[in-house]
């Protein structure tokens, strides 16, 4: 299992194929009503379609993920991209930093100089990590055509492999939002030996709990926000969920439509008043979805909404996970569960914050805000 040096070089042709394929959009019309009422808006499409094919620089992100360290290392089903970044300080801590969907690595070019350098950021040196942050098998540079889908458990397996096995950390730190949360909470679960602590910015507690038979304002509105949330918000992970495949078809052969279904969530899920990128630039968001297009990993992607749907929750009913844990509550979380919920699953909380501002993608619309946090929650924790 020898790591080996990796850098992204997209081939030319396939740039060129998505500018052709950019220019031949057949846009649908829209139902009269406000804007975004439906779905995505068709005006803001038919203006950034034509952004992406002349103006957007495909180069320039991905020299911006060069310039970090990248390797690949062959696991079992998988071979795994993740970057692999020294701290700047008397002794870093390694941080296994996670995304999820319909994230990337690209999520993180921000955080991670804050993460191991905060002197640069005028930080203090003894708070420095060492970030490991992978692609999830099955997103991005870990997949390939045909490759094994990979559930929550199996992912996290792959990661305590990679950290301890392939990188010789024993004992390190995790964090993540979305599925890097769930995969953080699992390893909590099943690797606690190895993690020095958890922390997260999307609480993983199962939806179909009842509510307590005396509920406090607090549990009422959230079980009622959870309520709407699962009424109107859910549509993507029905058919991910269920029929992955079919929908894999269009994302797959139409970067419109791919661009259309991913950035519908970033305007959602982010504290943005609306405009998506009031908070994260339409350079940074089209490298994400430009990330899914070239890597083709649209379907894989969609896997671990599959297998939770169909094999249960990663942490088994009635389990808790006790090592020590962290929580940033960014108030547009797509999800926000009151700290009474949370502490029947989470049994060492030690650091629970409420956010002034920030939502889903907090990596890329607060990293300051964020890297902060990730280092006083871990502060007292370091040996």
């Amino acid at each position: 299992m020898a790591p080996t040096p990796f850098t992204l070089s997209i081939p030319e042709q396939d740039v060129a194929d998505l500018r052709t394929r950019l220019a031949l959009t057949r846009f649908p019309d829209q139902a009269p009503d406000a804007p975004w009422a439906y779905g995505t808006d068709l005006a803001y499409m038919k203006n950034l379609v034509p952004y992406w094919r002349n103006q957007f620089d495909w180069r320039a992100q991905e020299a911006r993920l060069n310039a970090f360290p990248q390797f690949k290392v062959a696991l079992p089903d998988v071979d795994l991209h993740y970057l692999h970044v020294p701290g700047q300080g008397p002794a870093p801590m390694p941080l296994l930093l996670m995304h999820g969907w319909p994230g990337s690595v690209f999520e993180f070019l921000d955080i991670i100089p804050r993460l191991t350098d905060p002197a640069r950021f005028g930080g203090d040196p003894a708070d420095a990590f060492t970030v490991v942050a992978p692609s999830l098998p099955g997103y991005g540079l870990s997949f390939r055509p045909g490759q094994k889908r990979f559930n929550i458990e199996e992912i996290a397996a792959r990661f305590a492999t990679l950290m301890t096995d392939v990188l010789g950390y024993k004992r390190y730190g995790a964090q993540g939002g979305d599925y890097g949360a769930f995969t953080a909470s699992r390893l909590g679960y099943a690797h606690a030996d190895a993690l020095i602590g958890i922390h997260i910015n999307l609480l993983t507690i199962q939806r179909d709990r009842p509510p307590p038979a005396n509920p406090t304002e607090e549990e009422r509105r959230y079980f009622a926000d959870l309520a709407a949330w699962l009424k109107e918000e859910t549509g993507y992970q029905w058919i991910q969920g269920t029929k992955p495949q079919t929908l894999a078809y269009g994302l797959t052969d139409s970067p419109a439509g791919l661009a259309a279904w991913i950035i519908e969530k970033f305007r959602s899920w982010t504290d943005c008043n609306g405009d998506p990128e009031s908070v994260i630039s339409r350079d940074h968001l089209l490298a994400n979805v430009s990330f899914y297009w070239f890597t083709g990993a649209i379907g894989s992607s969609f896997w671990p909404y599959y297998a939770r749907m169909h094999f249960g929750w990663p942490i088994p009913s009635g389990s808790t996970i006790a090592v020590p844990m962290g929580y940033c509550a960014f108030p547009k979380e797509i999800i926000r569960p009151p700290r009474s919920i949370a502490e029947k699953t989470y049994t060492n909380i030690q650091r629970w914050t409420p956010m002034p501002r920030g939502g889903h993608f907090a990596a890329m619309e607060q990293p300051d805000a964020l890297a902060e946090e990730i280092r006083a929650f871990f502060r007292v924790l370091r040996t």
